[in-house]
């Protein structure tokens, strides 16, 4: 058996280093998700809150962080502000897709028939502007990053109000359907939860 050598690689610069040290620091400042331990009864409490509130615990520890933000805000605050829009889009969501699945109007288009019917109030849709930027956003990257995490959360919360599930294909994958005359261009098709 021969000899074997080790072999290493060169050992990076001062400068070097600190250029990784400063991009690891800059995306630990742009990471967006917080995770954190409940205590076992703390969860199974907030988890029964979200139920009653006809939310899954994910959304509703947010809507509760939001809310926390938007109740200590200074007044005019624009993050405050936005995100008071954002949560009038949500809540109006939600309790137009129940009124609209308490009337028999659920199918699997059902998201598309809240947001149609969501967009026909003038008051949804100045809050929608806002909760995506307002007009000063409009056309920019940054504010079709919120309008796809916007539309997305919309949807989730259409289904989650109906009892719904995601419809899927014969291959397994989840369906959905495109659309160019509404706020959302792709939305998931559903099925009553069984």
């Amino acid at each position: 058996m021969g000899k074997i050598e080790k072999i290493s690689a060169p050992k990076a610069g001062t400068a070097e280093r600190s250029a990784q040290r400063a991009r690891r620091k800059e995306a630990v400042a742009k990471a967006s998700t917080v995770t954190f331990t409940l205590e076992p009864t703390v969860k199974r409490a907030i988890a029964a809150q979200a139920k009653a509130a006809g939310m899954n615990v994910t959304h509703y520890l947010q809507m509760m962080v939001e809310n926390h933000v938007i109740d200590h805000a200074a007044k005019g605050d624009p993050l405050a502000t936005r995100l008071a829009a954002k949560r009038f889009v949500i809540n109006h969501a939600v309790a137009l897709a129940g009124s609209l699945y308490s009337a028999g109007k659920f199918d699997e288009h059902f998201i598309l028939t809240v947001v149609r019917e969501a967009e026909k109030s003038p008051e949804f849709s100045a809050n929608y502007a806002e909760a995506v930027g307002g007009e000063d956003a409009d056309g920019t990257r940054a504010a079709a990053r919120a309008r796809v995490s916007l539309n997305q959360q919309i949807g989730r919360v259409i289904k989650k109000a109906a009892g719904a599930r995601s419809k899927r294909l014969a291959s397994g994958k989840i369906a959905r359907a495109q659309v160019t005359d509404a706020i959302v261009s792709t939305y998931t098709l559903l099925d009553k939860a069984a």
